[in-house]
């Protein structure tokens, strides 16, 4: 099935942004996408001091036109950090997945918080605004179960281990790397989460843009289970397709059987809950 990553530029102005995102959504699947994702906070821009401007609820203005484009188009949108979450009192950096029909499949908020400090480089520290999400995401779709991290979410290997031992053939993490953790690790890490794992691992980025306060590293990109580079953005706005080939990932597994070859009675990976 087709694969559509939209790497968007994102404005200060979320009417703006969700139009074009919208537009774009559209467009991909005039191309045959059947599953379509944006980026990690595609609807403002990145930074502590905006995430309680533009919070919402879910349901709200952001997801609704989510779910009104997805039903349009009859796919599978995953929308992004679609919007930074208002819920009792606390915000999250949430995801949003709609089905065909417009409804809510999943909604992942961010399991691990962007805490760091890389002296002379970055600093940048989610947890003074945001709260941690608490579950594994996971939806099911006529080819393949598909499993949700949000960026940071894609630097710790047991959770996409625990995604592939229920089943996840797919991976996406929207996600908004930097200037100094972009160029490092954002390719590294989805190599070694599809190649561990055997199964496809896809991220979406921003586009770049170099006047914002944080600037994205963009590169949006697809690796197959193999750990091959399958497509991949530059920094600026576009989409990227590709075949996600279920039949491929298959062979991979047989010819290399490590699911069936890890020693449980050794070592384990468990989901708590």
């Amino acid at each position: 099935f087709r694969l559509a990553l939209i790497q968007l530029h994102v404005s200060a102005v979320k009417s703006d942004n969700l139009q074009r995102a919208c537009g774009l959504v559209r467009e991909a699947s005039a191309k045959g996408a059947k599953l379509v994702a944006l980026p990690e906070c595609f609807n403002s821009p990145y930074g502590t001091q905006y995430f309680k401007e533009y919070a919402e609820k879910i349901p709200g203005e952001s997801t609704q036109k989510l779910s009104e484009v997805a039903k349009e188009c009859s796919i599978y949108l995953i929308g992004g950090r679609s919007i930074p979450e208002e819920d009792g009192g606390k915000l999250y950096n949430t995801c949003a997945v709609f089905g065909p029909d417009g409804a809510l499949l999943a909604k992942h908020r961010k399991v691990h918080l962007f805490d760091i400090n890389v002296p002379g480089k970055i600093q940048f520290k989610e947890s003074e605004t945001l709260s941690p999400g608490n579950s594994f995401s996971m939806f099911d779709t006529p080819y393949c179960k598909v499993g949700l991290g949000i960026c940071y979410d894609m630097r710790f290997a047991e959770m996409a281990q625990i995604y592939g031992q229920k089943g996840c053939q797919l991976l996406i993490y929207p996600g908004a790397f930097n200037m100094t953790t972009g160029p490092a690790h954002w390719e590294l890490l989805q190599r070694g989460r599809a190649v561990d794992n055997q199964l496809y691992v896809a991220t979406v980025s921003p586009a770049r843009d170099e006047k914002a306060s944080y600037v994205a590293w963009g590169h949006s990109t697809v690796v197959n289970p193999w750990g091959e580079v399958i497509a991949k953005a530059g920094a600026e706005e576009t989409v990227v397709y590709t075949e996600i080939d279920l039949k491929k990932l298959a062979e991979i597994r047989q010819q290399i059987p490590i699911l069936s070859q890890k020693r449980c009675d050794l070592y384990g990976v468990e989901m708590k809950k």
